[in-house]
C-alpha cells in the first residue's frame, strides 16, 4: 500500500483526507503495525486498497497470511484518539499548567484577604488623609446648622472655610475635642463654631479661604503648605 500511495503521488495526509482513515493508522499499516485490532484493520485495509486501485480481497489475503499468528484484540481508542503514547506524554504538561494556574489564583486571593485585614497608618506631615469619615460628615452638617443660630452669641469663635480646591482640614475646640476631620471638596463652603477657642490644621493652606467671626482673612498660607492656626472668640471680628 505504501508503494501504491507513492505511485499515486499522494502524501499520508492526502490519503487520510480522501479515505477518512487517520494518518497515524495509515503510517502504522505501512510499517506492518496492525495493533488497532483485527476488526478495524480489515475495514481500513479494504478502504485504503480500494482508493489506491488495489484489489481489496488480495490485500486482505496477504494480511491474513502474514498476521495469522499475531491477531490483536480490537482497540477502538487507538483509532479514535490517535497515538495514545504521545497523548500520555502531553498529559503531565497540561496537568502541571493547571496546577500552576490554581496556585497563582490561591496566592492572589490570600494576598487580598491579608491586605484587607491590615491596619492603616495615620496622616503624617508629608501626606495627610484625603477621605473624610462619614461620621464626621454627618457631624459637619449638624454643626453647620447650629452655627447659623449661634453666630452672634458671645464667647463663640466662628470660622468659615471655602475650599478653592480639595484640602484636608482638622478642627478642634478649646479642650481638644475634634469637631471635624476630613477633606473639603473643591467649591465647598462650610462653617464651624466653638466656645472660646478653635484650633485649625489645614493640609494645603493655599487651597482654603478663611473667614473668622465675619472677617475675611484670605488664604492662611501658600499652596502645598501645611499650617496650624488658633482663633479666639475675641479675635478677628466684622469691620
Amino acid at each position: 500500500m505504501a508503494e501504491a500511495r507513492e505511485r499515486a503521488g499522494l502524501t499520508v495526509r492526502q490519503l487520510s483526507e480522501r479515505t477518512r482513515v487517520r494518518e497515524t493508522v495509515i503510517e502504522r499499516f505501512e510499517h506492518d503495525d496492525f495493533s488497532v485490532g483485527d476488526f478495524y484493520a480489515r475495514g481500513h485495509i479494504r478502504t485504503l486498497a480500494s482508493d489506491l486501485g488495489l484489489d481489496p480481497d488480495e490485500i486482505l489475503r496477504q494480511y491474513e497470511q502474514e498476521n495469522a499468528d499475531n491477531v490483536s484484540p480490537v482497540r477502538a481508542s487507538a483509532v479514535f484518539r490517535g497515538d495514545v503514547g504521545e497523548r500520555a506524554r502531553r498529559t503531565p504538561r497540561w496537568t502541571m499548567a493547571v496546577a500552576v494556574a490554581l496556585a497563582i489564583v490561591a496566592v492572589v486571593v490570600i494576598a487580598r484577604i491579608v491586605g484587607g485585614s491590615g491596619g492603616k497608618t495615620g496622616p503624617t506631615a508629608a501626606q495627610l488623609p484625603v477621605n473624610a469619615p462619614h461620621a464626621h460628615a454627618r457631624h459637619e452638617r449638624g454643626h453647620e446648622k447650629k452655627t447659623i443660630e449661634e453666630a452672634v452669641a458671645p464667647g463663640l469663635v466662628v470660622v468659615k472655610f471655602t475650599a478653592r480646591k480639595p484640602a484636608y482640614v482638622n478642627v478642634k475646640d478649646a479642650k481638644g475635642h475634634e469637631i471635624f476631620q476630613g477633606t473639603l471638596p473643591e467649591g465647598k463652603t462650610t462653617t464651624y463654631s466653638a466656645k472660646d477657642r478653635m484650633r485649625v490644621t489645614i493640609g494645603d493652606a493655599g487651597a482654603v479661604r478663611l473667614e473668622v467671626n465675619g472677617r475675611d482673612l484670605g488664604t492662611p498660607g501658600k499652596d502645598g503648605q501645611m499650617v496650624r492656626r488658633t482663633f479666639e472668640a475675641d479675635g478677628p471680628s466684622p469691620r
